[in-house]
């Protein structure tokens, strides 16, 4: 596994681009995978790496495995490549916000940085 440093460097940028809490990223999944003629479980809605994401959130650092460290790896190199924090978050379109959303980030949700308090 990734040594410490590295590992704390990796969870909060996970947690910084991963902006949606466990109960939203489960209820989008949910909601993104509902169709009029049939409907997943609910632990099972989503895609692997949706349901992946909803898991390391849900997860305490210590408990993570190499798969998790793996995926947070992945998702964090696709969310950077995919986002422009420059770029106004309306300027998304849904099917690219939807997507984003599907691995924790929703661009129109107000990012820490910005909320009182925060420090830059």
């Amino acid at each position: 596994m990734a040594d410490t440093l590295e590992l704390d460097a990796l969870w909060e940028e996970f947690h910084r681009l991963v902006n949606m809490t466990s109960a939203e990223l489960s209820a989008w999944l949910k909601t993104e995978d509902a169709h009029e003629d049939t409907e997943p479980l609910p632990d099972q809605a989503g895609s692997p790496t949706g349901q992946h994401v909803l898991g390391i959130l849900q997860k305490r650092r210590v408990d993570l495995t190499e798969a998790d460290v793996e995926v947070m790896r992945r998702v964090v190199d696709t969310l950077e490549s995919q986002t422009d924090l420059e770029k106004e978050p309306q300027a998304y379109g849904t099917e690219r916000r939807h997507r984003l959303m599907s691995l924790g980030h929703d661009p129109l949700k107000p990012s820490a940085k910005t909320s009182p308090g925060a420090s830059a």
